[in-house]
């Protein structure tokens, strides 16, 4: 509890909009996680090339973010200043689940091109980011490719 509410302090002023915030660029897949550790647990996923918002643009190895309704801790060696180029964009809105293991994982989403993350491309044309083969696409014609 002690350290959600250390986060909770840190992103306050943020969320408030009290201190303006730096706009970064995710340049990978980034585990947003709920200690500034890689053996933390994972909390969410940001795509590549998402616009987050940081509190402050520091030398540090972590920095708490507020992201879809998340608050955790990003590693900073993978944002950036500028957005990551042939980064492929929904075209249809992105929503998320929580699936079998208890992880939130987007739902199938239309793009211009494959995305990052994408583990299959669905026959009506959407791509899934599921974390298991089972039920993958199910409610979109089936899998017409594994990626």
């Amino acid at each position: 509890m002690k350290k959600y509410l250390s986060i909770v302090v840190l992103l306050l002023p943020l969320l408030l909009g009290n201190i303006e915030a730096k706009t970064k660029y995710t340049t990978a897949n980034l585990n947003i996680r709920v200690e500034p550790t890689v053996y933390s647990p994972v909390l969410s996923v940001i795509p590549r090339g998402t616009t987050i918002e940081i509190e402050d643009d520091c030398d540090c190895a972590w920095v708490p973010v507020y992201y879809n309704g998340t608050i955790g801790y990003v590693c900073t060696r993978y944002i950036s200043d500028s957005a990551p180029r042939n980064v492929a964009r929904p075209t249809s809105s992105v929503r998320y689940y929580t699936n079998s293991y208890g992880r939130r994982v987007q739902s199938p989403t239309r793009y211009s091109s494959a995305p990052a993350g994408a583990t299959a491309l669905c026959r009506d044309g959407s791509y899934s980011f599921s974390q298991s083969r089972r039920g993958t696409c199910s409610h979109h014609g089936g899998v017409a490719r594994w990626f």
